[in-house]
């Protein structure tokens, strides 16, 4: 899974020029909490929320209200921006991008490619990701089961499922701390739960659980 799959691509900027109340009046319009700095189509800065509340005079200053509007229409992004940005290619995976935000405690990363944004990925496009590659909001079942960590074993689960004509959508393994491992597959469309239970303990599974699942807008 590449970055440019899920980042988002309709990206609002500004000018490293751009006022901070002018930059602060955009994020509440378009409720978003950052703006990437773009000067001469490349990325130069990025200013957040908590800059501009840093750049901001305190609520006990003995400033006026005008004299504070003053200040904020008067100082300039490029005055407070991060310039020292953390970026991720469009071409890096969607892990690589969560542990970059992970690691260094960051809800976006701009994406950039010899110096051009093409787009921003946020915690909320990882989250977005997670739930469409998980099948979540998908109408079928999901099948969660407990089987031995080897070799040929969902292949064989799998053949069982596809015998009784239903369609696999999805198949998640999760590592154990026991020898087993937590196999979970998502089937699509409409499924005789029982039905298919009873065929896969037959042939030697354990089914831990089978649930049904709705359509879900995400």
């Amino acid at each position: 899974m590449a970055v440019k799959e899920f980042m988002t691509r309709k990206v609002v900027y500004i000018s490293p020029d751009t006022t901070i109340a002018h930059a602060a009046d955009l994020m509440r319009d378009q409720n978003i909490h950052r703006l990437p700095v773009i000067e001469n189509d490349k990325l130069v800065g990025l200013v957040t929320e908590g800059t501009i509340a840093e750049a901001s005079p305190s609520k006990a200053t003995s400033l006026s209200i005008y004299e504070m509007n003053y200040l904020l229409n008067k100082t300039k992004v490029k005055d407070v921006m991060i310039k020292d940005v953390i970026t991720v290619s469009q071409f890096a995976s969607l892990e690589d991008a969560v542990y970059l935000m992970y690691q260094n405690k960051v809800g976006i990363l701009p994406v950039v490619d010899d110096g051009q944004l093409y787009g921003i990925i946020t915690d909320r496009d990882a989250f977005a990701a997670f739930l469409h590659v998980s099948g979540y909001g998908e109408e079928g079942v999901r099948l969660r089961m407990l089987v031995d960590d080897k070799a040929g074993v969902l292949g064989n689960i799998l053949q069982v499922i596809a015998k009784e004509g239903y369609n696999i959508k999805r198949t998640v393994q999760i590592e154990d701390r026991s020898e087993r491992a937590v196999v979970e597959i998502q089937i699509g469309g409409k499924v005789d739960e029982d039905s298919l239970t009873t065929c896969l303990t037959q042939a030697g599974f354990v089914v831990d659980s089978i649930q049904h699942t709705v359509a879900k807008k995400i």
